[in-house]
């Protein structure tokens, strides 16, 4: 079970109309972070609406920053500590000088994002710290939960979504974009002491886990253990879509493009026989534009009918922080662009696609 628990906002310190916090400038910052970031999901944001886009961009800066920096300073010098301290300042009205945490006080106010889905990111990068052991796939997905499903948890109260089963869903898309990434990574992990496949699989194909991470190498059984993981991550993946059919129009295009995306990795991996050891998948920058076309076409059709289910609901820690605490003050879902605007977008976006091919850039 997850450890932390839902909480308002903390509105104190300055009101709304302190706004904005964020200059120009830090806009750019954050924006810029997620270009050289993360190619899959800046091509998919290009499909948000402007507001959301810039929102989303903080919400990725922040928490593209504090993952590195856990990851430069290799969990010593308080690193945790900091950030915690960092999110006092956001959430209290004061934030610190960085960029990202100037638009991310601006965005948790106007969205009404729980300060409980950012404690739980940071207890994710605390496990990481203390390499902790994930012995079975639910101990896997827990890890998980933290670090992927509190960015779909934020994800849906910056779209306006706070149903139980939307937000649900939206935290199971998050858990399916880290286990495919676990999939792809598991050399680069393994060479760094890091195992995120199941303890248990591995001693189920006679693997003993710590002889393993000394002398990583790829076999058939470590290829059989991948394709289990890629296997979860689909089940989650057909989740999700449930919902994503169900979101607002002005968004589903993004989300399903970042779901294509996410979920075309786990394709190159099995193109790749599950070698993701000697290997790293990737996709060129040709197919993400192809997934971009295929993404408008799925959000083009008209929502589905009916009620979604609910496993969980608010026994779910990050669907609960989401479902009762207040939406906030700003528009989550006014539009403010035209069909004109969509189109350069989508004009903009396969150039940058395009750009990115003939230049060689690798993608993520």
């Amino acid at each position: 079970m997850l450890s932390f628990a839902a909480e308002s906002l903390d509105m104190a310190g300055p009101t709304p109309r302190a706004l904005p916090y964020a200059t120009p400038s830090d806009r750019a910052a954050c924006r810029d972070l997620i270009k050289t970031g993360s190619h899959s999901f800046y091509s998919a944001s290009l499909l948000l609406p402007e507001a959301l886009r810039e929102a989303a961009y903080a919400l990725y800066g922040f928490c593209r920053l504090s993952d590195d920096a856990v990851d430069v300073e290799n969990g010593q010098g308080d690193a945790i500590a900091r950030l915690r301290s960092r999110l006092d300042g956001v959430y209290s009205g004061r934030p610190q000088t960085e960029a990202a945490d100037r638009c991310l006080a601006d965005v948790v106010r106007a969205y009404g994002i729980p300060r409980a889905v950012f404690d739980a990111l940071l207890e994710g990068f605390e496990w990481d710290v203390a390499e902790r052991t994930y012995e079975t796939l639910a101990d896997v997905e827990d890890y998980a939960e933290r670090v992927a499903g509190s960015v779909g948890a934020m994800m849906a109260a910056l779209m306006g979504v706070r149903g139980a089963a939307m937000v649900e869903r939206a935290c199971d898309l998050g858990v399916a974009m880290q286990l495919t990434n676990i999939a792809r990574d598991i050399g680069e992990d393994a060479r760094q002491g890091r195992l995120y496949i199941p303890r248990s699989w591995l001693r189920e194909v006679g693997i003993n886990p710590e002889a393993w991470l000394a002398q990583p190498h790829f076999s058939p059984a470590i290829a059989a253990l991948t394709e289990r993981l890629l296997v979860r991550a689909d089940e989650l993946y057909r989740r999700a879509d449930q919902a994503i059919a169900r979101l607002p129009a002005t968004v589903r295009p993004a989300i399903f493009a970042a779901r294509l995306l996410y979920a075309e990795i786990g394709k190159v991996i099995r193109a790749q026989g599950y070698d993701s050891v000697s290997r790293r998948a990737s996709t060129t920058a040709a197919r993400k534009a192809w997934l971009v076309g295929a993404a408008m076409q799925r959000a083009a059709r008209p929502a589905p009918k009916g009620e979604l289910s609910i496993a969980r609901g608010v026994g779910r820690p990050l669907v609960a922080a989401i479902v009762q605490s207040p939406p906030g003050f700003g528009p989550a879902n006014q539009r403010g662009q035209s069909i004109k605007d969509d189109l350069n977008w989508v004009i903009d976006l396969f150039s940058d696609l395009e750009l990115r091919d003939r230049t060689g850039s690798r993608s993520r």
